[in-house]
């Protein structure tokens, strides 16, 4: 327990000293194909937030662009790069063949919803860029969507942080709670959209 406190502290403490800017690389690298974890960097921002250290508002959005600025960074180079490179090299990124094949047929059909929701898995939220980039979706639509995914995760780890107030000693035990938050969040939207999507399914083929 003393060494999951002092490592919440150290956090708090390079959260603290890094700043916005810091929020923003850090989850700039998160959202990459880099992996390191969100779950170390908003959660401290929010208990800052609830010192008067940083503002609540100003963390978020600094978590959020973020996590669009790396999310561009693997749509340009999945754009750039193409299929054939992913066919050959697209292992080193977790995407084998198989699974490169499989990730763009439900692209093709769900590519917007994916993004989303992809953003609030772990393990994902990391790749789920580069079928977007290799099926060139719309930039617009494209931010837009990881931005809203972005924001649920971002806010959630946040908000975390903040309940968590003057007890530095529960900054640690959070971060479980909250992501399992954020998972059932994703699972609560995924449902409202197969539902959505088995309506619209059967209308056109009544119609």
């Amino acid at each position: 327990m003393e060494l999951l406190t002092e490592a919440a502290q150290w956090l708090v403490d390079v959260v603290g000293r890094w700043g916005y800017a810091g929020i923003f690389v850090l989850m700039l690298v998160e959202s990459s194909f880099v992996p390191f974890p969100s779950e170390i960097v908003m959660p401290p921002a929010g208990y800052l937030a609830s010192q008067g250290q940083m503002s609540f508002a100003g963390a978020v959005a600094a978590g959020i662009a973020g996590s669009i600025a790396g999310a561009l960074l693997n749509y340009g180079l999945a754009s750039w790069l193409g299929r054939p490179f992913f066919r050959r090299y697209g292992r080193f990124f977790l995407l084998p063949p198989a699974r490169l094949e499989r990730v763009e047929r439900f692209f093709r059909v769900h590519g917007e919803i994916s993004t989303f929701t992809g953003r609030l898995v772990a393990g994902v939220r990391q790749y789920i860029s580069f079928p977007a980039g290799l099926a060139h979706m719309h930039l617009g639509r494209f931010v837009f969507f990881t931005a809203a995914g972005a924001g649920v995760w971002v806010l959630l780890l946040t908000w975390g942080g903040w309940l968590v107030g003057r007890n530095q000693a529960l900054l640690g035990q959070y971060l479980h709670e909250v992501t399992l938050a954020a998972l059932a969040a994703c699972v609560v939207i995924v449902a409202g959209y197969v539902w959505w999507y088995r309506r619209r399914v059967r209308a056109g083929r009544r119609a």
